[in-house]
């Protein structure tokens, strides 16, 4: 089962919390951005009801509609959780989801259009652009680039992300289709 469109993968579920069903959701990015969910999707599960959110780091813990004591909860361990991208609660002036980064163009520093941002992708220490480009010599390819200054800039007007900027300080062949895979 994978995640419908228009989500966003919060994180995982590391294990039980309590006996009532509580579960441990290890999270990716800001765990306060949780706690105000009407509902997430759980890899597996589908669409479960949040009945209570509360702090718990390096995440949350959440109660979920039908998931009622330690065994439910145990089940879901390791399990991926996902938002609808519509559900997030809004953020700051200037500040974006990665979500609102699918689509946007990748340019180069003059300008000229390099790909499409296609994902991004939490590797850890460092996250990762999924980049849809031409090519030069296979046809179209994909490619991983770090989203990580000073190499990627991303661009906004009004608040909104509209374009992801590949630097001039960006290692030479992020992109080159002639390397050896």
């Amino acid at each position: 089962m994978t995640a419908p469109a228009d989500t966003t993968r919060l994180g995982y579920f590391l294990g039980p919390h309590g006996v009532q069903g509580g579960i441990k959701l290890y999270v990716l990015g800001d765990a306060g951005q949780i706690l105000s969910l009407p509902r997430v999707y759980v890899e597996g599960r589908g669409w479960l009801r949040v009945r209570r959110a509360d702090p718990l780091a390096p995440g949350v813990a959440l109660q979920l509609a039908g998931i009622t004591d330690r065994e439910g909860a145990e089940l879901l361990r390791g399990a991926n959780v996902y938002a609808a991208d519509a559900d997030l609660p809004g953020l700051e002036e200037g500040s974006f989801y990665y979500h609102d980064l699918r689509g946007l163009p990748l340019l180069d520093s003059a300008g000229t259009v390099l790909g499409e941002v296609s994902d991004v992708i939490d590797a850890g220490p460092q996250d990762l652009l999924v980049v849809q480009h031409a090519g030069t010599v296979s046809g179209p390819r994909q490619s991983l680039l770090p989203l990580q200054a000073p190499y990627v800039d991303v661009q906004t007007e009004a608040g909104r992300p509209v374009r992801v900027v590949l630097t001039d300080d960006a290692p030479a062949g992020l992109l080159d289709d002639d390397a050896e895979e």
